[in-house]
């Protein structure tokens, strides 16, 4: 897949009517200066949901970033 950084508005769709949903797994990826981004996914099974919210850091990161300011 080629991601480019642009905002044409409406378009084509990516998938038609009659796409399953389905779950990608990230093999490689390599940015350009350009911004183009070049991934490769396989399958990996069904569409995993949930929440982006990143786990609490340890102690020891907390501790780093008090010393940083």
């Amino acid at each position: 897949m080629l991601t480019f950084p642009v905002i044409l508005g409406k378009g084509k769709r990516l998938f038609g009517d009659g796409a399953v949903p389905a779950g990608l797994k990230l093999v490689t990826s390599k940015s350009y200066p350009t911004g183009v981004i070049v991934a490769t996914y396989r399958p990996d099974g069904a569409v995993k949901t949930g929440s982006f919210q990143l786990a609490e850091p340890p102690e020891a990161e907390h501790e780093r970033r008090r010393n940083l300011s």
